[in-house]
């Protein structure tokens, strides 16, 4: 990825290669469904303070599933607007079925 990303469609592709282990994708789908679960949370209860879990959810699984399980540098550093878009892009698309969990990746 030396060349700069010109299109989402482009940086899309890019970021499900980057996201191809079952695992990654498991604990993307995780962090996100907590942000969720914390904004359901801040809007029911009131508590604004809990909002400072959305970064930890959010960036925590994803790191952890970079550093451990892809072993790649997050795309976030590079394409922080796309990178978000795509992670919750994924993460409706994991929820309807247009993508799996399992990319039948055998190096896991």
């Amino acid at each position: 990825m030396s060349e700069r990303i010109k299109t989402f469609k482009e940086f899309y592709r890019f970021y499900l290669t980057e996201h191809s282990k079952t695992g990654t994708r498991i604990l993307h789908f995780i962090g996100t469904l907590l942000i969720f679960f914390v904004i359901g949370y801040v809007i029911y209860s009131g508590k604004e303070r809990f909002l400072w879990y959305i970064p930890i959810f959010g960036y925590g699984f994803a790191w952890i599933s970079h550093a451990l399980i892809e072993r790649n540098k997050p795309a976030t550093f590079k394409y922080p607007f796309w990178s978000l878009i795509s992670d919750f892009k994924l993460f409706f698309e994991l929820l309807i079925g247009k993508q799996k969990f399992n990319t039948l990746d055998k190096s896991q």
